[in-house]
């Protein structure tokens, strides 16, 4: 049997070393490029593949209450590189999974290195790969170098590249209090794809505008990472601070602004309004419109919960301020992460806009199979949208509004919903929606392994000591 032609990998950090993992244990030849040491960056620190560069921590490791802790499990069930390094090298951290970094990185470094059928090349790719790349992963992060960044922004004719992705928070709009909140959209617009009540509405008065305004300007804010300070705003993405500290008045006339908005509660237009607009097609996540911002995560919780309607609000992400390089996942990528201009290329990791370690590895994972499946020849299907791989997947390749698209983590709201059982009482309810999580999380373990059974992936083995 003839031995098939390598798939090209570009990057070597988290997702790409899952990447070239996936595909190499299906049998087929990878050519792994990582440019350090041949070309640094401002963050990393070694020329070690798959280098933690900022927190050592994986986040929760509970596969039943946690989002991430269930993409671990899943992870984990496809035989992850990246896991197995992380549960070898793991830290005392309550019941979060933290990795000592560097036997973390030395780890991954090792097994690709010792893996007969994974070459590593030091070097930078500095534009598109050449056409006789015919199947390529483009996995370089957000710290992307900025010829080939220069280059996807061409070829793709994308502009979100390379600003500060100024990112708002997203609630759990079954968090919202609607004895606050209302739908409409303003002065009842019907858009092309609305009813006129396409957003809720969480009004302030005066007094509430005020002091939300002077907790705003008084706010923690995040300070900037040295390599950070030189790069500019995206003027038309501004944090919502940056905004207040224009003039006290500014929000009222910006992203608060309350004209063509009136509360039903009191028949009156309110001092001021923040809107929230459905992030999901699942309508289970809203995005605080205009509500960017760099406030530490602690104060963005405080501060954000004293917005009638939104005191009790669990955040499905909080808002961030990072310089990032990022495509428009849900307009350019089809279902199997290839780019719908050139199939030949598929992206990987942060830069297809998931947010975190974990999430990054879990889309390298995914493209490894992808690659490594069509390769050979074999069926491509994605994972269960009822699955945190599928929710992940499906998110950036569709599920999210394209127009509004910003990096997101994990979190149980990408995956579709488990009704309530009907006729429950107020404490049958309240009972049931405690157990939904682990509900969910055994629902997406059953249907992985559904999943795996029909495209013939078997259960990882162990993987011995490394030498």
């Amino acid at each position: 049997m003839s031995v098939p032609a390598a798939i090209h990998i570009i990057g070597g950090g988290l997702a790409g070393s899952e990447a070239a993992w996936q595909a190499a244990s299906l049998g087929v030849p990878v050519v792994l490029h990582e440019m350090r040491p041949v070309r640094g960056t401002d963050a990393h620190k070694t020329d070690s593949l798959a280098e933690l560069v900022c927190s050592n921590s994986f986040r929760s490791d509970d596969a039943l209450n946690n989002a991430v802790g269930l993409l671990h499990e899943e992870m984990r069930r496809m035989g992850s590189l990246v896991l197995a390094a992380a549960d070898r090298h793991k830290l005392p951290a309550g019941g979060a999974l933290a990795v000592d970094r560097e036997g973390f990185a030395a780890e991954i470094t090792a097994r690709i290195a010792q893996h007969p059928r994974i070459e590593i090349r030091r070097e930078e790719v500095g534009g598109i790969p050449p056409a006789d790349w015919d199947n390529v992963v483009i996995a370089t992060g957000p710290l992307t170098s900025p010829d080939l960044a220069q280059a996807i922004l061409e070829l793709t004719g994308e502009t979100a590249l390379s600003f500060f992705d100024a990112i708002a928070p997203i609630v759990h709009k079954d968090s919202i209090d609607f004895d606050k909140a209302w739908f409409q959209s303003r002065y009842d617009r019907v858009g092309p794809e609305g009813d006129g009540a396409d957003y809720i509405n969480c009004p302030l008065s005066r007094a509430e505008y005020d002091a939300f305004h002077a907790a705003l300007m008084a706010g923690e804010k995040t300070d900037f990472k040295e390599w950070e300070k030189s790069t500019p705003y995206f003027e038309g993405c501004l944090p919502v601070e940056v905004m207040a500290e224009r003039g006290p008045r500014t929000l009222c006339f910006g992203p608060m602004k309350p004209v063509g908005l009136t509360d039903p509660k009191t028949g009156r237009r309110p001092h001021a309004v923040v809107q929230l607009r459905q992030d999901n097609a699942l309508g289970t996540l809203y995005n605080m419109v205009g509500f960017q911002t760099k406030l530490k995560h602690g104060e963005q919780a405080r501060i954000f919960r004293m917005i009638p309607g939104l005191e009790h609000a669990e955040f499905a992400r909080l808002g961030g301020l990072h310089r990032n390089t990022f495509i428009n996942s849900p307009r350019l990528l089809d279902r199997d992460l290839r780019l719908k201009q050139q199939p030949r290329l598929r992206f990987a990791g942060q830069v297809t806009g998931v947010e975190g370690y974990v999430e990054s590895a879990a889309i390298g994972l995914l493209a490894g199979q992808f690659a490594g499946r069509e390769r050979l020849g074999l069926a491509t299907e994605a994972p269960p949208a009822t699955t945190a791989l599928g929710a992940l997947l499906n998110h950036i390749t569709g599920a999210a509004d394209a127009k509004t698209f910003q990096p997101m983590n994990v979190n149980f709201g990408l995956l579709p919903e488990l009704p309530a059982p009907p006729g429950l009482t107020r404490a049958q309810e309240k009972q049931w929606r405690a157990e939904r999580k682990p509900a969910m999380a055994r629902r997406a373990l059953d249907e992985l392994a559904a999943w795996k059974a029909r495209l013939g992936i078997g259960d990882p083995a162990p993987l011995a000591a490394a030498s």
